[in-house]
């Protein structure tokens, strides 16, 4: 079966380079569904989807657009057609995989796009800014995938030609040999902050396959923990067991490394049932290559890597973030139940290691036993979260869970 895939882009202004990136689609024997968003001039190829279908299905009219006068708001409205669009198109099964390129304006509309579309369907952006901090993560599709476009603003060069053929290979490549989710069996969402510091996945995941579940392990360094709320909003999994927060309590500190400003909420809109632990609530995550702020910079710290170091909070600071953590809970629709680990939050919190701090854990547990007691159900544990006893407990209320309906029970694997 030839695959087809959207190719979305302003062909007024960089019909060159779509022109390019469409032929070496046709050259390795896919077929292309060309839909253009420019608003000022006219597509100087031939596309499949004009603009006036676009803005039409935005509401909206090209000369209205236009006279806006504002080319922001204009090709927002715009992006609202395209993804529009898009998702349609791909209903009526007209395409496989979707390629978008741009600067910021093209990059803004195509994140939408690309959120427009389900979980499986290839998704690629090529971008000025791909890898940028000028992306939020709460833009980004949970599995888009980003080319640098370098060299590529304006014209076609070795640089650019370079760039396209092999995102022309990827988008292709990925329609063809996508093996869509199937989600055969009940799928667990579990979230920890690698294995060294966190490891409970490693006790957990033998016996939840043993069940009859599969599990997807989202790595809490910003994408992931996107994604995972992403996934849990969308209502994909069977349970959550977001055992580490350390997402939400760096966006509550200001840090980048976060998920956005929906952490924690996702399993609560869809009514997913949860289970929550405050996971490396205790630490404060920078990219390893900025300058800690002033205010924290005669706190301990850890440096895991040259990409992610880390800082202590204060005991105050920890009671602020259990509040904050409880009041997230407390709005879930589903069944949530808390588990606080008096013994050790993460690898770090023992006695002898950097991040060893009794009072500090002593004020988060206080705090979020007395915020969260009658708002959720809440089980306090004397050991550490990498301790058996943790997964034991986790593994007795998913049971009590399937036994009472709540959470469906595990199949045999196929």
């Amino acid at each position: 079966m030839t695959k087809c895939i959207l190719v979305i882009g302003t062909f007024d202004t960089k019909a060159d380079e779509l022109d390019y990136l469409i032929g070496r689609i046709r050259a390795q024997g896919g077929a292309v569904l060309a839909m253009d968003v420019s608003i000022l001039g006219e597509a100087r190829i031939p596309v499949d989807v004009g603009k006036h279908e676009v803005a039409a299905a935005a509401g909206e009219t090209i000369e209205g657009l236009i006279a806006l006068g504002e080319e922001g708001e204009a090709f927002a409205r715009m992006s609202a057609g395209a993804a529009t669009l898009t998702r349609r198109l791909y209903d009526e099964g007209r395409f496989h995989g979707m390629i978008a390129l741009g600067g910021t304006m093209g990059t803004d509309l195509a994140l939408d796009c690309a959120q427009a579309l389900p979980l499986g369907v290839p998704k690629y952006i090529v971008s000025t800014v791909a890898g940028s901090p000028l992306i939020a993560p709460d833009r980004m599709a949970a599995d888009v995938q980003f080319i640098l476009w370098a060299g590529g603003l304006y014209g076609l060069n070795p640089l650019c030609r370079s760039s396209l053929s092999q995102a022309a290979g990827a988008v292709l490549g990925a329609a063809q040999a996508v093996e869509p989710p199937a989600f055969d069996r009940p799928l667990i969402g579990m979230t920890s902050l690698g294995s060294s510091c966190l490891k409970y996945m490693k006790r957990l995941h033998p016996e939840l396959t043993r069940r009859g579940y599969d599990i997807a392990v989202f790595h809490t360094t910003g994408m992931g923990g996107m994604a995972f709320e992403r996934l849990a909003a969308e209502g994909h999994f069977a349970c959550v067991m977001d055992f580490s927060v350390q997402e939400f309590v760096n966006a509550q500190g200001g840090s980048l490394v976060s998920a956005g400003a929906d952490r924690l909420t996702g399993a609560g809109r869809s009514g997913t049932p949860q289970m929550v632990a405050p996971g490396a609530a205790d630490i404060l995550d920078f990219a390893g290559w900025q300058d800690f702020p002033e205010r924290f910079r005669d706190r301990p710290f850890h440096v895991h890597n040259r990409l992610i170091k880390s800082v202590a909070f204060t005991p105050e600071e920890r009671r602020d973030l259990a509040l904050a953590m409880a009041d997230r809970l407390a709005g879930a629709k589903g069944p949530t139940h808390v588990f606080l680990p008096k013994g050790g939050i993460e690898e770090w919190d023992k006695p002898g290691e950097a991040a060893h701090d009794p009072e500090g854990l002593a004020a988060f547990t206080e705090a979020a036993e007395a915020a969260l007691r009658g708002r959720v159900d809440l089980t306090v544990l004397d050991c550490h979260i990498n301790d058996a006893a943790f997964c034991d407990a986790v593994l007795t209320q998913l049971d009590a869970w399937v036994a009472a309906g709540i959470v469906p029970p595990g199949k045999a694997a196929a």
